[in-house]
């Protein structure tokens, strides 16, 4: 793993704003605009050659941190994500400190010939979120990057057709983003009088998902309460 980095900061080294290493793996952080340097070099580097393309995401960092959200502990501790919006958001308390940007593009890159894998991640100014697209470097980036937009409203500029991959033609917002409603901004149905679908506002209510759980110190044995 040392060398595998070694080799990253002599090749990228100066196009690099931080490197991770967690969980035996690299995640590399760069600006938007060294996005095609930095990809072009990591596909064509004969140390490198990352030839695959694995995906491209998005990620919203909304919130991260908060108690409401144990991200770092989440998975040792179970229902940790059980959420109470009676808390104001001011009050929750942050257990991760968060100075980052809230939208990231993340690229996950593959070598065959080396086999290795390293991470990508970019943020994103939150004013435009516009990042370049890498569609001429690996064409599989081109689903991915129409899913990125879709979900989380990310413009790949340069992309030969962004438009939406998942969601109608007519729908509002970008899905993934954490502040939008789960239950969507509008429902549709078909109205036998118009002959067609109609899209109209959501009539349910909207509400939060919260794990039920049961606690072993709340637990009642079925036969106790047979007997009782």
């Amino acid at each position: 793993m040392s060398d595998f980095v070694s080799t990253l900061r002599k090749k990228v080294g100066d196009q690099i704003q931080d490197i991770i290493q967690e969980n035996d793996e690299v995640t590399l952080e760069i600006k938007p605009s060294d996005v095609l340097a930095v990809c072009q070099t990591l596909r064509d580097d004969a140390d490198l050659k990352f030839q695959l393309l694995i995906d491209i995401c998005g990620v919203d960092y909304l919130e991260y941190g908060l108690t409401e959200w144990q991200t770092t502990t989440s998975t040792a501790t179970g229902f940790s994500r059980g959420t109470d919006r009676d808390v104001p958001r001011e009050e929750r308390k942050t257990v991760t400190p968060w100075d980052k940007p809230r939208f990231a593009a993340v690229y996950h890159l593959l070598s065959i010939t080396h086999n290795r894998r390293v991470r990508l991640r970019v943020f994103l100014d939150p004013n435009s979120l516009i990042v370049p697209s890498v569609v001429s470097i690996w064409h599989a980036a081109d689903w991915f990057e129409r899913e990125a937009f879709d979900l989380f409203g990310i413009l790949f500029d340069g992309h030969p057709d962004l438009r939406r991959l998942l969601t109608d033609y007519g729908f509002v917002g970008h899905p993934f983003r954490k502040d939008f409603p789960l239950i969507g901004n509008v429902e549709m149905r078909y109205d036998a009088a118009k002959r067609r679908c109609v899209y109209e506002p959501v009539s349910i209510q909207p509400r939060t998902l919260v794990p039920k759980v049961i606690r072993e110190h709340t637990h009642i044995d079925v036969k106790d309460q047979d007997n009782g």
